[in-house]
């Protein structure tokens, strides 16, 4: 047994799952049909992971503070001023097209591009250094080539930025 608070949310899948949400939220999903006793078993068993997860959720939430309104304003006018001459220049060097941009307050997902070529960008990318701005342009734009993300999608980020990687590295610290 344990003592591990969570939320769970059931569904049609076949796999049982735990996170840790920037709430500090401990949420399972677990199949329909799953007994409450196998999923509780199951976070029992993952508790320690639950509880760890915890901790590095809360330090990085106390090393990554919500900007304040002045911050945000600052960063959205940071975004527009910088993302379209990056979006022409990497666009041309590439040989592809895109439709509109747009400025987004997305938490988690930097960048987006949907199948009509329209681009979305979060201005919390702009808290990261240029070469990582640029890694998210040319990733989003690679998908005018190829949408999904399989070898063929990076291959074409890769002869643009051959140091994608390790750009991309600096988002996880």
């Amino acid at each position: 047994m344990t003592d591990l608070e969570y939320r769970l949310i059931r569904s049609n899948r076949k796999t049982i799952q735990m996170q840790v949400s920037r709430d500090l939220e401990v949420i399972v999903r677990a199949p329909n049909r799953m007994s409450k006793a196998r999923i509780d078993a199951f976070v029992a068993q993952h508790e320690t992971w639950a509880k760890n997860a915890l901790l590095r959720m809360t330090a990085w939430l106390e090393a990554h503070p919500e900007p304040t309104e002045g911050e945000k304003q600052a960063l959205i006018q940071k975004a527009k001023a910088i993302l379209p001459g990056k979006l022409e220049y990497y666009s041309r060097l590439m040989g592809v097209s895109y439709g509109t941009m747009r400025i987004t307050g997305a938490r988690t997902r930097y960048g987006s591009c949907n199948s009509q070529g329209n681009l979305c960008f979060s201005w919390r990318l702009m808290q990261y250094p240029d070469e990582v701005i640029d890694a998210l342009v040319v990733h989003e734009l690679a998908h005018r080539k190829q949408m999904k993300h399989q070898k063929g999608f990076y291959d074409e980020v890769l002869k643009v930025l051959p140091d994608y990687y390790d750009r991309i590295r600096l988002l996880k610290v």
